[in-house]
């Protein structure tokens, strides 16, 4: 057995607090899964150029097995990153679009699944209200800003289930956005390294719109995508 890797000495944690000293901007922290992003290389680019550590001590820490156990051990995370994804996939993925399909068509159900999944992110205006977190203006606009963007996560991933015939796909995409939230856009346009990092945004939604149908290409994944011959609704 080898000995597990150490955590860098002398390097701030990767936390707001943390990257604050080490001079960094901390990104905000993720509220709900962010819109489509197999073009998220553009913000991993940023993150890095904000984050004070090298390469090669963030991929040590991140095999070092005590970060790990550090995460499994924590409430939130667990529920953000593994709950949460697998629980809301099953529901409305793999449960509610084999419904959908025979009555109205894959069309039509990749669009209206997403709207019963961002309305199931409302709760958040009742908590924020109860602990008054903003005007009553702002949260309700906030809710509206997250329903847009949930609703347009959630077409992606029943575009994904339905076409790769699996859970574990959309479920993957719904962690990582909930660890990286939505796209720092604003910090971005204002990045004194924006003239790299714009185009990379750029290049990420290219290639994103591009790749997007060869890489879910059902033969690629053997299962029979489910709903493809889906009897007439009664």
């Amino acid at each position: 057995m080898g000995i597990p890797p150490k955590i860098p000495p002398n390097l701030p944690p990767l936390t707001p607090q943390g990257m604050e000293k080490g001079g960094a901007t901390p990104p905000d922290p993720p509220k709900s899964p962010c819109p489509p992003r197999s073009c998220s290389w553009a913000p991993l680019i940023q993150l890095s150029m904000d984050c004070p550590w090298r390469w090669l001590d963030g991929i040590r820490v991140a095999l070092d097995p005590r970060v790990w156990a550090l995460c499994l051990g924590d409430v939130r995370w667990l529920r953000n990153q593994v709950v949460a994804p697998l629980t809301e996939e099953l529901v409305f993925r793999a449960c509610m679009l084999p419904m959908l399909v025979p009555c109205t068509g894959p069309g039509p159900a990749v669009l209206a699944c997403p709207l019963f999944f961002g309305v199931a992110h409302f709760h958040h205006v009742i908590e924020q209200l109860r602990f008054r977190h903003g005007s009553v203006g702002s949260i309700f606009m906030a809710a509206a800003f997250q329903f847009s963007y949930t609703a347009v996560f959630g077409a992606y991933t029943a575009f994904l289930f339905l076409r790769t015939g699996h859970l574990a796909g959309p479920v993957l995409c719904h962690s990582f956005c909930n660890s990286m939230g939505f796209p720092a856009l604003g910090a971005a346009l204002g990045h004194p390294r924006r003239r790299a990092l714009l185009p990379a945004y750029l290049l990420g939604v290219l290639g994103f719109l591009l790749l997007l149908h060869p890489l879910t290409e059902p033969a690629f994944f053997g299962a029979r995508p489910p709903c493809r011959d889906p009897p007439a609704c009664s």
